[in-house]
């Protein structure tokens, strides 16, 4: 049924990517169709590389979760503990993980800045930001749900510094490479080149076909801040998202009392969860979105989006399924791409998938 699905969306322009789907690490179903070039001609391949977008704060929440264990941070510790020259206070690692931190949005100010200094800056950027912007606190922590970059990129950081080295190289020992997720890195392809020629580069629609952000002039953020990490810039392929799921299944970097922690729906001060308002939803924990079903129980999720790139990934918790699929075309019919969306999640839950709609040539 999913091949089906994703072989009408392919056709109708909607996706050109990778999908599995696995029950009890089983894999039911799984391919790759379209190319991974801008000029169609190499063909997709099964275990081609994605650029996962905000897929990626799970593993940033989960690097936080490994130093919590070892007794290097807390999730009460303020902002202030790690960088005390910035002039937010009351936030704590609960907060950046909840987004419930206040904090006012980097990229704008990241942005324009930048385009003057002709540097790629690195992730340190976000907390040059807090201390030179002179932005508000946009309300106390704890008061409302407000997704944030910020604070992702924040909690890289924050990673960094308790770890005494690098983000990615913390996420490629203690936390890909763990897992067996020997595909997986954090990457930053402006920077450092393209990682593999198995990647499959992100596209965009422009005059009937596509093109690389980066030539395009309003897609030049994608340049600016192509140093940052923590909210994004995780490469991964659908077989190593697999293997995630089986290394949290088995508990080879945390406990299931701690996953439980992880997906725990974040609360605001008033003690209601903060939320998107989104049918079946619960919350939103550490890193993941979460929803509660009848017939399934617990699913934990996330999407992620960037220019050239589509991709969601989907745990069911008390089912044992998982779901993923990358897109690395942003698709030109959103309507089409949402139908597809919503009818592979549904083929998950063993629902009938509602007709796809997609806009009329």
């Amino acid at each position: 049924m999913m091949d089906g699905l994703v072989r009408e969306a392919y056709e109708r322009g909607c996706f050109n990517g990778t999908w599995l789907y696995a029950e009890h690490g089983e894999i039911i179903s799984k391919g790759a169709i379209g190319f991974r070039d801008p000029e169609d001609k190499l063909p997709m391949r099964e275990d081609s590389i994605f650029e996962i977008a905000s897929v990626s704060k799970q593993f940033t929440a989960a690097a936080v979760m490994l130093l919590r264990k070892r007794g290097l941070l807390s999730l009460e510790d303020e902002l202030s503990r790690f960088f005390p020259e910035t002039p937010y206070k009351g936030i704590t690692v609960y907060h950046l993980l909840t987004h419930m931190s206040g904090l006012p949005d980097h990229e704008d100010w990241a942005i324009e800045n930048m385009k003057g200094e002709k540097t790629i800056p690195d992730n340190s950027l976000c907390v040059r930001f807090l201390c030179e912007s002179g932005l508000e606190q946009e309300f106390a922590p704890g008061e409302k749900f407000e997704y944030s970059n910020t604070a992702y990129c924040l909690l890289a950081e924050i990673v960094k510094q308790v770890s005494g080295i690098s983000f990615e190289e913390f996420m490629r020992r203690e936390i890909f490479e763990p897992c067996g997720m020997h595909s997986t890195r954090v990457c930053h392809i402006r920077v450092d080149g393209i990682p593999s020629d198995n990647l499959a580069r992100g596209l965009v629609p422009v005059d009937g076909g596509f093109a690389v952000p980066d030539e395009l002039e309003e897609y030049s953020y994608v340049i600016l801040l192509d140093g940052e990490c923590g909210d994004g810039f995780v490469y991964s392929n659908i077989f190593d998202m697999l293997a995630w799921d089986r290394a949290l299944r088995k508990e080879v970097l945390l406990s299931k009392d701690e996953q439980a922690l992880m997906y725990t729906p974040g609360t605001l001060n008033s003690g209601e969860n903060g939320t998107w308002g989104q049918a079946n939803e619960i919350g939103y924990g550490f890193g993941w979105d979460l929803y509660r079903y009848e017939d399934h129980g617990l699913v934990v999720l996330h999407d992620g989006g960037w220019p050239g790139y589509c991709s969601h990934y989907e745990r069911f918790i008390d089912a044992d399924r998982t779901l993923v699929f990358l897109c690395c075309r942003t698709p030109e019919d959103e309507s089409g791409y949402d139908s597809f969306y919503d009818g592979m999640r549904a083929i998950a839950r063993d629902e009938e998938s509602a007709p796809i709609v997609f806009v009329e040539d």
